[in-house]
Parts: C-alpha cells; structure tokens; sequence
C-alpha cells in the first residue's frame, strides 16, 4: 500500500488495537470481590486491604495502557475519570442525604407486610433513584424483621426488586436511564416501558411472598414461642430529619436540569457543575442533620468509602472490554431485540450497566445507519423505525433488569450489603448471591424475553 493510500485509510480505534489478553486486570478485580471474601475474609474486610488489591490490578494496566498507547490513552482515562466522579457524586450524595432520613417505628415484619415494602421501594425508586430508595427503606425493613432468625433472603429480593428491577420508569431511576435521555431519548419514553417493569416486580413479588412464608412457617415450627406474634409487633411509623426528602428531590432537580441543560446558553452543562451541587447538597445533609438521627441509622462512610475504592478499579481497568465492545460488538451478530437484551443484561451483570447500555446503543445506531456523533443520536435512532424501539426498550430492559444479577451490577448493590452486614445480617458471597440471582432472576428474564422482545 503507497503512503498515500495509507494515510487515506481510517486510523483504528483504540478498542481496535487493544488486544483481547488486556481485559485480564478488569476480570482479577471481578475475581478478587467474588473469591477473597471466602478465602481471606476477615483481612478483606478492610478498605486499607481493598484498596491494596485494586491498586495491585488498576495502577499496571493505567501505566501499560499510557506506554503502549501514549496520548491516544488519554481521552479513555479522562472518560473513565469523569465518568467515576459523576458516578460517586451521585451515590455519595443519594447515600449521605438518605442517611439523614430516619424512619421511627417499624411496620409488621409479616411476608405481606414486607412485601407491600418491596414494592413501595419498586415505585419510590422512580422518584428518587434505585440508590436513594434503597437508603431510606433498607434500615426499616431490616428493624420490621429484627426479630426473625432468616433474613437473608429478604435482602437479596430487596436488592433485585428496590435496588435494580424497580427503576425502569423515568431517566433518573437508574444511570443507563439517564444517559439515554442525555443523548435523545424523550423523558416520556421510559414511561411506556411499564409493561416489563409490572411484569418482572410483579413475578419478583410473587415468588419473595412464597419464599418469606415459607422461611416463616419454618421457623415456627424450629424455634420456641410465636414467631408470628413477634414479627407482628411494631410501633407508629413517624420521620426525623425530613428535610432530607427535599434534598433527595434537589438531587433529582439537579439531574433533570442537566439533562435540559437549564440556565446554560450552549444546551449543556460543563462537567463538575451537576456533581458540584450534588455534592453541595450533600454536605448541607450532613451538616444540617441531626446526630441522633445519624445514630439511630448507624450511618457510616464505610459502605461509600467500599463503593468508592472498588469502583475506583473497575471505572479503570474497564476501559479495555468496553473499548472493545465498542469497535468490534457489530461483530458479534447481535440483531434481534431478544438478543440485544440478553447480550446488554449479561454484561451489564459485570461492567457498569451505564456505559454497556450507551455501547449496544451505539451497535444498533450502526446497523440502523445512524451516527452517534450526535449530541441526540438516540432520537434519530427512535425515529427511524419500529423495530428501533423495540431493540432500545431490550437494550434499557436488560442494562436495569440485570444488574441485580451480581453485587456489582449497580451500585447499590454493595451498598445494601454492606449495610446489611453492619446491622448483623450474614450475606452471602459473591458466588452465593448470583446462585440467588441464577434461580431466581433468570427465569424471570425468560418470561420477559418470550413476552416483550421475540420478534
């Protein structure tokens, strides 16, 4: 090939070049939260220990990815930076001000009484976020059920109906939500997708009533006295530090006012205004709120401060399989929208669900003819024909539905854990809670599958 024609051709991407052994480090940190648990628990406990095993996988990759590629790496890192300061702006600032909202009392800790909570989370997730909801009831329903023996369960099904399954139903109930609507989607469109969201919260419903009344009756007949009567007991239900519920929905004005660029001549917002006042709005919470009320929650940073410092690895050493997918997911021979949901679900299980979700959004705009170029490209997408809804409400429904498949899968994930954990409940591993997600979550995905997205 002459130098001309050379320099004619298109340079390749980065996901191009990189080759398929430099996903090794993002796949040893998936490793080490699902096997250091069960093999080194108690020093793993530690975020001084977490943040040891991130560094050892994230730090080589950072300074082989800059030698390899030099200033054709930097616009991945300054993505994946931005994209984890947004990220931890947003959790940060859901999780504090959440943490200052206390509510008194308990409600029955009866299989209907906890799952009339579950589905009050599923509807408040659209609200406030699957972050936000999450904080504000994970603690009342771990206090309705203080006196039960067997509480795992109920928060596993906390985490795949209020933490992820839940917010399918506005741009701000979860992050793939709202970068679509950043690139085009109608704020209205998200609405249409409650068919699946009744559909998989009223299965996910359904099945936790069978599995809490069978773990109750269970117990009855282990342990001495009424179960029942105990778990019946509760107190008036009241709120301290309420002013907090205003800042939640500062957060939320915050993100809608980004997403319209409001008060901005140029349609956009420059990066750090958005996470600047969530982070203002965070502090004033924290501040402002009563330190009785952060006591009777047991509010700590130690399930932020866990987010924070894995993520940290994983916004990193992410870059390399999600680059890939980008240059070479036409490859794979995704067409149909079952399949569309199934391939952005399962990744999504695994890499932040925001960013897999703008990637398959990007494969179907290429085999629609549409550039992503755009700053409003998905518009252009839904617009150009029925089929193109189809795939993006497959797209959506996977990267929501299926990040409750593992711990990782959406932030909150970690954080009802941890929080969990803290109030004396056992979780189970990383392996132990997708044997949860296998059983339970992937026949529901089933019935979606054949319900919504067979063409």
């Amino acid at each position: 090939m002459s130098p001309t024609l050379a320099f004619l051709q298109p340079a390749e991407s980065l996901g191009q070049r990189l080759p398929i052994l430099s996903v090794v480090p993002f796949a040893l940190i998936l490793l080490s939260i699902a096997l250091l648990p069960l093999v080194a628990g108690h020093w793993w406990h530690s975020n001084k220990n977490r943040a040891i095993v991130v560094a050892v996988f994230a730090i080589p990759f950072a300074i082989w990815l800059y030698k390899t590629e030099g200033a054709e790496s930097l616009p991945a890192f300054e993505h994946a930076i931005l994209d984890y300061v947004s990220f931890l702006a947003l959790l940060g600032a859901l999780y504090v001000i959440s943490g200052g909202i206390y509510v008194r009392g308990s409600l029955n800790g009866t299989p209907l009484s906890n799952a009339g909570l579950l589905a009050i989370g599923a509807v408040l997730a659209n609200f406030v976020g699957t972050t936000g909801a999450s904080m504000v009831l994970i603690r009342p329903i771990l206090r309705a059920n203080q006196s039960r023996e067997k509480k795992v369960h109920i928060v596993v099904f906390f985490i795949f109906i209020v933490s992820n399954c839940g917010g399918l139903l506005t741009p701000f109930a979860d992050p793939p939500l709202f970068l679509g609507f950043l690139k085009g989607v109608p704020f209205e469109w998200t609405l249409d997708l409650w068919p699946e969201w009744l559909v998989v919260n009223g299965i996910l419903l359904l099945v936790f009533g069978i599995v809490d009344s069978f773990v109750l009756d269970r117990e009855e007949k282990a342990r001495p006295g009424s179960q029942l009567e105990d778990v019946m007991k509760h107190e008036p239900i009241g709120v301290d530090g309420a002013f907090n519920i205003v800042l939640l929905l500062g957060v939320v004005g915050v993100i809608l006012a980004k997403g319209t660029g409001f008060g901005s001549s140029t349609g956009h917002w420059p990066f750090g205004v958005q996470e600047g006042l969530m982070i203002g709005l965070a502090v004033v919470s924290y501040f402002a709120t009563n330190k009785v009320v952060h006591q009777k929650n047991s509010f700590s940073f130690g399930p932020i401060n866990e987010v924070a410092i894995l993520f940290a690895g994983i916004f990193v050493t992410m870059i390399a399989p999600l680059a890939i997918l980008n240059a070479r997911g036409a490859e794979l021979g995704i067409t149909q929208p079952w399949q569309y949901f199934w391939a952005t679900g399962g990744l999504s299980g695994f890499l932040d669900n925001a960013p897999t979700y703008l990637t398959f959004a990007a494969v179907a705009c290429g085999q629609a003819g549409i550039s992503v170029d755009g700053p409003h490209y998905l518009a252009d997408y839904l617009a150009a024909a029925p089929i193109d809804d189809l795939i993006l409400r497959a797209i959506a429904c996977g990267a929501v539905m299926m990040g409750a498949v593992t711990y990782i899968g959406n932030g909150p994930n970690f954080m009802v854990k941890a929080i969990a954990e803290e109030n004396g409940v056992k979780m189970p591993s990383f392996f132990g809670y997708m044997a949860w997600s296998l059983v339970i979550l992937i026949p529901c995905f089933i019935v979606i599958t054949f319900t919504f997205f067979r063409v």
